[in-house]
């Protein structure tokens, strides 16, 4: 999977994941390929534990209750990831950047491409682009990919769920 400058295959990915975890390893790997991930290395058993584990230190990044601590819990989750930079054209499909070292499990390869994509992601559209669904029941993580930045719900159909919730809310206090 190639990272564009936005950080943003890697974030839906882990979103992905987190919503709908997968029950197992094969069903794990088949979700990075669908999202475009190339895995050239053997799967392993523990490639879906190691996975699931991390993407719950990486909703600690997304519940952070502030741009410091954001940041500062990314930064020990692509301290334990990241290798230095490095120009791969593994799979034939054009020249990247690669922030692993090679032949690196599959669990540790998600590590590092999430804490990595995550980092670009708040770097480049801005620290606050995490969070959690504002609808009451709901607490599903998001990332912010809109343009304006100030998305509040995982989804339209939860905003669209809480307007209505609202709008009956007024109508009911209005009414004598």
């Amino acid at each position: 999977m190639h990272i564009n400058p936005y950080g943003e295959e890697p974030v839906r990915l882990a979103l992905a994941l987190v919503h709908d975890p997968p029950a197992t390893v094969a069903a794990l790997a088949s979700r990075c390929r669908e999202a475009g991930f190339v895995i050239d290395v053997a799967v392993r058993p523990e490639d879906l534990t190691e996975t699931l584990a991390f993407l719950d230190d990486w909703l600690a990044v997304v519940d952070a209750p502030d741009d410091a601590t954001r940041a500062s819990r990314l930064n020990v989750l692509l301290q334990r990831a990241a290798a230095y930079p490095r120009l791969s054209n593994h799979a034939e499909d054009g020249w990247h950047l690669h922030y692993r070292d090679p032949d690196l499990p599959l669990a540790g390869a998600l590590r590092a491409l999430i804490s990595v994509g995550t980092a670009l992601h708040l770097s480049g559209r801005g620290m606050h682009r995490l969070g959690r669904c504002s609808a009451a029941g709901c607490a599903r993580p998001f990332a912010d990919l809109s343009r304006t930045g100030r998305q509040r719900y995982c989804s339209p159909a939860c905003g669209n769920r809480d307007a209505v919730r609202r709008h009956r809310s007024l109508t009911a206090a209005n009414r004598p």
